[in-house]
């Protein structure tokens, strides 16, 4: 506390009270004092799956003149590294994943589908002697799809060559494991 005393025409105090001013001056002065810590930020990248499938046309089959062969691409995209597993149900019209069959009303055209172009494994469901198809993922945007062909035959047998021309059609549910 300054206190000032008054004799005369001076003030007392007024030097005195100099050694307090420096002392408070230099207090404000003084460094700004710091502290710090760290924010922990984190997600979880979830594996996932998307598939596509490009319709797949035998076009035209004459009974009696031959098999007729086709493909088509399924375009897998999964988180990178993500492992997975295709598998192709029998179909709406089949009654196992090795008797499938396209209609067209009561008729019944029969087909196959495989894992590869030798045509040798029914790609299914891993039942009845089928494959199933695996990969691993390069990641979900559309340049790092994972392209999976299938490849499919309608046989030229005798149940295919007795059958009322038309239009026959299935649809393969095709589910992605992963």
């Amino acid at each position: 506390m300054l206190s000032f005393e008054r004799t005369g025409r001076r003030t007392r105090g007024l030097l005195g009270g100099l050694p307090l001013l420096a002392l408070l001056s230099a207090a404000g002065g003084a460094d700004a004092a710091t502290t710090t810590t760290s924010l922990m930020v984190s997600a979880v990248v979830d594996a996932t799956c998307t598939v596509g499938a490009s319709p797949l046309s035998f076009g035209n089959y004459r009974p009696g003149q031959g098999s007729v062969s086709a493909n088509t691409t399924l375009a897998v995209r999964c988180a990178r590294g993500t492992p997975f597993t295709v598998t192709l149900d029998a179909g709406t019209g089949g009654r196992t994943v090795t008797q499938r069959v396209m209609t067209f009303g009561a008729y019944q055209l029969q087909y196959s589908l495989y894992t590869s172009a030798a045509r040798t494994t029914v790609w299914g469901d891993g039942t009845l002697s089928s494959a199933t198809v695996s990969g691993v993922g390069h990641g979900v945007s559309s340049g790092q799809a994972v392209v999976e062909t299938v490849y499919g035959q309608v046989p030229d047998i005798v149940m295919n060559q007795d059958l009322a021309p038309g239009l026959y059609t299935d649809t393969v549910r095709v589910t992605v494991n992963y």
